[in-house]
């Protein structure tokens, strides 16, 4: 087992996560953790409920599956990590004596006697991570159906471990979904039938199957079986703006054949849609394998009728070939959406009044008027940068934590402390329809100036390509903050009266010095002096805030979010996810 660097731990807590869901094995396992000793930090060791092995062949070399184990800290906070204090993981094998063979992944610091395995590393830090995985092949002798148990414990001076116990099967069902041929490039509206198929290619037939299938907002499944459970943006779940269903399918499902929905799936583009994805996946049923992928979130059982899967007289192309779970990697696929559809981003300003050197709170904004949401789903880009200058005469005293201060010309500036004549402040890479982002800034009215404003305008997050790709109303993208006057700042576009949404045509937004080499929101350039003000928190996000006040906008880079391939979150998650379980997948085949 290598030395942990705080890098390597997350990409292998990352890893594990994405590939067997072992967070929510992780929280199964040991549920009755130990009192906790002298203070010291609890730390959870977790893992699969069960790990599946390939009969040991009549010839040639026993093909392999991973035991991926993890240790969760939940009860520390961030700050807490401990770089230094060395643990032990102690495997005891005796469980698997003429069942299993078992190898460590990196022996560097594990060590495989008879039936114990013990590894040593060093550091204790908050949260979950992944700890070097074990290699199990079926023992020379062992029959389909042989079964045992690995038990882990840890033992430390600088904490205390919840033992893991793993249960091991020579042989069993292994679910293969086969990837369905999506027409990716949609128009609201438009519907596509899902014939989701599947083949067990294992060794024993599988009682009963757990369909999963994961939707984000602008999709929709109309149909809600009552075999199946839902949940929308739920805890433990994608988040906000994805749908999950766990659909239980009874049945026998035997070994060796290929089985297909009696009733395809409709997959509906709705009114919402722009980027979008589809996730679908075939598990053998359990009631762990229903708690771990409910992870947490409430579910709500549907009213329908009731989805079955029948057998497919000819199997499907490629149903013939040996897999295993042993190797869950080809449980899984997921496919893309592009919708033709806009998304009106509206800034809104504020109006506000006081008394030279008084404080006055300004509540400054982005709705998404919809009709789309926007979600950069495979790049995780932030889909908008709200940018702000700050009204002649005022010094802003606290901003959203958010928010950073740049210079005038919109260029980086390392002082963060100091007061600045322009913030930006980024959305997050989703922005629901009807959602938007609420800034409030203190401002010190230092001098009286009837009428001072400052623009609010929202935009692409690289300032040299300020444009929002999906929205069609760009007059709606500016409005203002006007200190002390008349003027309607609080609508989007201008200062009078005007159409789409706003009070008039905009005035030019903030300039820019464009620079290839800036990043995101303009923060490259010389650094001033002075920066920007203490820091406050802004009241709503961008994937639930209300947007209240006027307009909202958003953007982002199309030409990435295209060309953006899977990577495990959403989620939180789904970047990660997908990564780990491509990179999985080529290291076993």
């Amino acid at each position: 087992m290598t030395r942990f660097s705080p890098r390597a731990a997350l990409r292998r807590a990352a890893g594990s996560l994405a590939a067997a869901g072992l967070l929510a094995a992780a929280s199964l396992a040991g549920a009755a953790a130990p009192a906790q000793a002298a203070g010291l930090p609890v730390l959870a060791i977790g893992g699969p409920a069960e790990t599946a092995l390939h009969p040991y062949p009549e010839s040639g070399e026993p093909l392999h599956s991973t035991l991926g184990i993890t240790l969760n800290n939940p009860g520390a906070d961030e700050g807490d990590e401990d770089y230094e204090t060395e643990f032990t993981v102690t495997f005891d094998l005796s469980g698997i004596a003429g069942v299993a063979d078992v190898a460590v992944e990196d022996p560097s610091d594990c060590e495989v006697t008879g039936t114990k395995a013990v590894c040593t590393d060093q550091g204790i830090w908050p949260g979950l991570r992944g700890i070097d995985d074990l290699l199990l092949t079926a023992a020379e002798g062992s029959e389909d159906g042989d079964t045992g148990t690995i038990r882990v414990t840890g033992q430390s001076k600088g904490a205390t471990f919840t033992p893991f116990t793993t249960k091991v099967t020579v042989g069993g069902a292994d679910l293969v979904m086969e990837q369905l041929p999506f027409k990716e490039q949609t128009a609201p509206g438009d519907r596509q039938k899902a014939p989701i198929t599947f083949t067990n290619r294992g060794t024993r037939a599988a009682d009963g199957v757990l369909l999963g299938l994961v939707y984000s907002r602008g999709l929709d499944i109309p149909e809600r079986y009552s075999n199946c459970e839902y949940t929308e943006g739920g805890p433990g779940s994608r988040g906000a703006g994805w749908t999950t269903a766990l659909c239980s399918v009874e049945g026998s499902f035997e070994a060796g054949a290929t089985y297909t929905l009696a009733t395809p799936l409709t997959i509906e583009v709705t009114d919402r849609a722009y980027f979008d994805m589809f996730v679908y996946s075939i598990h053998e049923n359990s009631a762990a394998q229903r708690t771990a992928q409910r992870a947490g979130a409430p579910f709500e059982r549907g009213t329908g009728a009731v989805l079955k899967a029948v057998p497919v007289k000819t199997p499907a192309k490629g149903a013939t070939a040996r897999g295993g779970d042993l190797n869950p990697w080809d449980n899984l696929h997921e496919a893309d959406f592009r919708t033709k559809n806009t998304a009106d981003f509206v800034a809104y300003g504020d109006k506000v009044a006081g008394a030279e050197g008084s404080t006055v709170t300004a509540d400054i904004g982005f709705r998404n008027d919809g009709p789309a949401w926007v979600s950069y789903l495979r790049s995780g880009e932030n889909v908008a940068t709200l940018d702000f200058t700050v009204p002649p005469g005022t010094t802003v005293t606290a901003k959203p934590d958010r928010c950073r201060a740049v210079t005038a010309a919109g260029g980086y500036r390392e002082d963060q402390k100091s007061p600045a004549p322009r913030y930006v402040c980024d959305a997050s890479p989703t922005v629901l329809d009807d959602g938007g982002l609420d800034l409030p800034f203190e401002l010190r009215i230092d001098r009286s100036a009837v009428g001072a404003e400052g623009a609010v305008t929202i935009r692409g997050p690289w300032l040299q390509d300020p444009k929002l790709p999906f929205d069609p109303k760009p007059a709606n993208n500016t409005a203002y903050l006007i200190v002390n006057g008349e003027g309607e700042g609080s609508g989007s576009g201008g200062t009078t009266g005007g159409t789409d949404g706003g009070s008039g045509e905009p005035s030019t937004p903030p300039t820019s010095a464009p620079d290839p080499s800036e990043s995101p929101s303009g923060t490259t350039g010389p650094s001033e002096s002075a920066t920007s003000a203490t820091s406050g928190g802004d009241s709503a996000g961008t994937t639930g805030g209300s947007g209240g006040g006027g307009g909202l906008a958003s953007t982002g880079s199309a030409a990435l979010i295209a060309s953006g391939t899977a990577a495990a979150a959403l989620a939180a998650g789904l970047l990660l996810f997908m990564a780990a379980r491509r990179r999985a997948a080529a290291r076993h085949a």
